[in-house]
């Protein structure tokens, strides 16, 4: 039962509030954590039995639910805005009907907290507004980093990882890193990915660890490679538009309002110890707008796409014409040298006729990365005669062109 990586209360509520929806896998769940289905069961059976309180190592007694007078209420309201001061009514009053403790109308919790000057005078009544998201849970996820964070006493800065599904608002990650190299970000992801699968499609900015970068001639870096491997679609937002990643802006916001504006943290580890608190409080309590004043887990179910520990051939269609991109990031076609990216330097892109005589398109995989237009190849520097040879080099496999 390893339960190691984060508190193991809080990967206990995580893993009841998934096993909870109707689609629910428990045995796909117990592989998602690293746990026997015996062990899952019984923390399921002590939720079922005592609700949160069944998921501590030691006993305790339920809750009663006696009939609470009105003083009673606002102490309720006023310790859920004490613990959570960024709330307001229409959170604290969704709060409170899920924790079954009394139900009142959102405009009555702001009164509480206006008679009680908890209300701060910039505080006003949020609009609604049209949203856009995907229909299901790991079709895309959007990541970005929030900032460079002092630490306090000098001791270096943080970077805040934030990846969050788009569908569900689901706090997939949030990282404590020391920096944004792309192998800091790829080992943060190989955890997460071995935690809640692969996404479809990623959706990121032009920051160097993922966007434009000295390797990128097409705007691709040895990060992005990697997660093409994987199977995942890349996207990149317009440069100077973070709106296309509103989502994630959003989650900013709360996690600047909610965490970073406290006192510099200590270290790394303890600005990672803080951050998985206040996520599963994100994932797993606060209520949130887009969901129906609903936790984002309630939406949220683990991809059905296992990390896989080992990749996969490369498989192409019967008509493609396989390159191995060159040391130079270019491959020879039709007597030129085309450049396609340093970072697929050794690997097999894939080059396809279009309907457009003299038109082809490049693709890695599933992702096309370039156009070729022959008549427009005769200002690019040619390259020397290779030997005749076949299409299809060794050890590639055939599949349809689809694919």
């Amino acid at each position: 039962m390893p339960w190691q990586e984060a508190s193991a209360v809080s990967l206990r509520a995580e893993f009841v509030a998934l096993a909870a929806h109707d689609a629910a896998n428990v045995r796909a769940l117990c592989r998602h954590f690293q746990i026997s289905p015996p062990t899952a069961y019984k923390w399921l059976r002590r939720h079922a039995r005592d609700g949160p309180a069944g998921l501590v190592d030691r006993s305790r007694r339920p809750h009663s639910s006696p009939r609470r007078t009105a003083d009673q209420v606002e102490a309720l309201v006023l310790e859920l805005r004490a613990e959570h001061p960024t709330w307001g009514g229409r959170k604290i009053a969704a709060r409170l009907m899920h924790l079954g403790h009394a139900v009142l109308q959102p405009s009555t919790v702001t009164d509480v907290l206006r008679r009680h000057g908890r209300l701060r005078p910039a505080e006003r009544t949020a609009h609604a507004w049209q949203r856009f998201e995907r229909g299901a849970p790991n079709q895309l996820w959007q990541m970005d980093f929030k900032g460079h964070v002092p630490l306090a006493q000098l001791h270096g800065r943080l970077h805040p990882l934030t990846i969050l599904d788009d569908h569900s608002r689901f706090a997939i990650g949030l990282e404590a890193c020391g920096d944004e190299l792309g192998r800091t970000v790829q080992q943060r992801l190989i955890a997460v990915f071995r935690r809640y699968g692969l996404p479809d499609q990623m959706l990121m900015d032009n920051g160097g660890s993922w966007g434009t970068s000295p390797f990128a001639t097409h705007a691709y870096t040895p990060l992005s490679v990697w997660l093409l491997r994987l199977g995942i679609r890349v996207s990149h937002g317009r440069p100077h538009h973070p709106q296309t990643q509103g989502k994630d802006e959003r989650f900013h916001r709360t996690l600047k309002a909610e965490v970073l504006q406290r006192p510099p943290f200590r270290s790394l580890a303890h600005a990672q110890q803080t951050f998985d608190g206040w996520r599963d409080v994100y994932n797993l309590e606060r209520p949130h707008e887009a969901c129906g004043l609903a936790p984002p887990v309630s939406r949220y179910q683990p991809s059905a796409r296992p990390y896989p520990e080992v990749l996969p051939p490369i498989e192409y269609g019967p008509d493609d014409l396989l390159r191995r991109v060159q040391h130079k990031g270019a491959i020879h076609f039709r007597g030129y040298l085309v450049p396609i990216g340093l970072p697929f330097v050794g690997e097999l892109v894939a080059v396809r006729p279009t309907p457009r005589d003299g038109l082809y398109e490049v693709f890695y995989l599933h992702q096309r990365l370039r156009h070729i237009n022959l008549a427009q190849l005769t200002s690019t520097r040619r390259s020397r005669p290779r030997p005749a040879a076949s299409s299809t080099p060794a050890g590639v496999n055939h599949v349809p062109a689809h694919l």
